[in-house]
């Protein structure tokens, strides 16, 4: 099944009359997902994001429950649903990885956050694959096929003037049965995209066992400003923090994005940090993207979008510790 590139505008407003849809756009000077409408033009060409797609499923802030006490001095709980039917459409595959990998951190291991779960069974995941790559990119060394996203409902393969429609979930079949008037039954050859920056895991995750206290975290760290830039334009840190806003006999207690990079993210109640100092809050950083998140959830944590390698202010390049380890 094709669908043609002049066809998409007009697929993009059949989707958004009945959901949120969101799409690659630049918004304000920024390159995120922004939701479809007036005065946002999607740009399928930008091969990345500046901010990624995972505030769909886990917002920046994110309210959790109102709280308040009546006039019998009883107390009550209001919880919050605030997830909505979204579509997103022109996600890329290391993105679609990326909503895996939180998928694991907030749906398994015996217990499911319900604020994910009811946001993820809402949002149906239309992936784009990349006809062509950044100089930052290297998600094929980190085991993503930039042409294909197997865990996405509908996959789209760029075939130059057109893509090539794959469906392949139940929510996918669904979603793309309804797309009859826009698209036309044919094949098409997908471009691939020529992906020159290059890193080898072989090995990493078994030699990081016995590299806690080797010297290369303290010159990684040296550089280091602990701005937590690399970790608000990842797509998979999931760092939290939950806090409450009270007034008189009510209140309402919400989460928001938080960066294992800022001191205050480990303090303790009585004043201990198990990770006081920039060394430990880099070595855990890269320790759980490289091994820890491997060893629990068998996959990395690093998708290889490229994003922090392009922002972070002094260069810090999870490239070059790839490399540097493996030697």
């Amino acid at each position: 099944m094709i669908l043609n590139k002049q066809k998409v505008a007009a697929l993009l407003d059949h989707l958004a009359g009945a959901r949120d849809v969101f799409v690659p756009a630049s918004v304000d000077g920024v390159a995120k997902f922004a939701r479809y409408g007036e005065g946002v033009t999607p740009d399928f060409d930008m091969v990345n994001t500046t901010m990624p797609p995972k505030d769909l499923l886990f917002p920046q802030t994110q309210k959790m429950y109102h709280f308040d006490v009546d006039e019998n001095g009883s107390y009550h709980i209001h919880e919050y649903d605030e997830s909505r039917e979204q579509v997103v459409f022109g996600i890329r595959p290391c993105d679609m990885r990326s909503i895996v990998c939180l998928d694991e951190v907030f749906l398994t291991k015996g217990f499911v956050d319900e604020f994910y779960a009811n946001a993820r069974d809402k949002l149906v995941c239309v992936c784009i694959g990349c006809a062509k790559a950044a100089e930052t990119c290297f998600c094929d060394s980190m085991g993503v096929d930039p042409q294909m996203a197997p865990n996405a409902d509908v996959m789209l393969q760029d075939c130059g003037d057109a893509y090539l429609v794959l469906a392949q979930t139940e929510k996918g079949e669904a979603e793309v049965a309804t797309w009859s008037a826009f698209t036309e039954e044919g094949d098409a050859q997908p471009v691939a995209p020529d992906l020159t920056l290059k890193v080898n895991m072989e090995g990493v995750v078994d030699k990081l066992e016995g590299m806690y206290d080797h010297p290369i975290w303290e010159n990684l760290s040296i550089k280091c400003l602990n701005c937590g830039t690399c970790t608000y334009v990842c797509p998979t840190c999931h760092c939290f923090d939950i806090s409450q806003d009270m007034r008189r006999k009510d209140g309402v207690r919400f989460r928001c994005w938080d960066s294992c990079m800022f001191s205050e993210y480990t303090m303790m109640a009585g004043g201990h940090n198990p990770r006081p100092e920039k060394l430990e809050r880099v070595r855990n950083r890269f320790m759980h993207k490289l091994n820890f998140f491997e060893r629990r959830y068998g996959m990395s944590l690093c998708v290889g979008c490229g994003r922090c390698v392009e922002k972070c202010p002094v260069a810090l390049d999870i490239t070059r510790l790839i490399d540097e380890i493996g030697a």
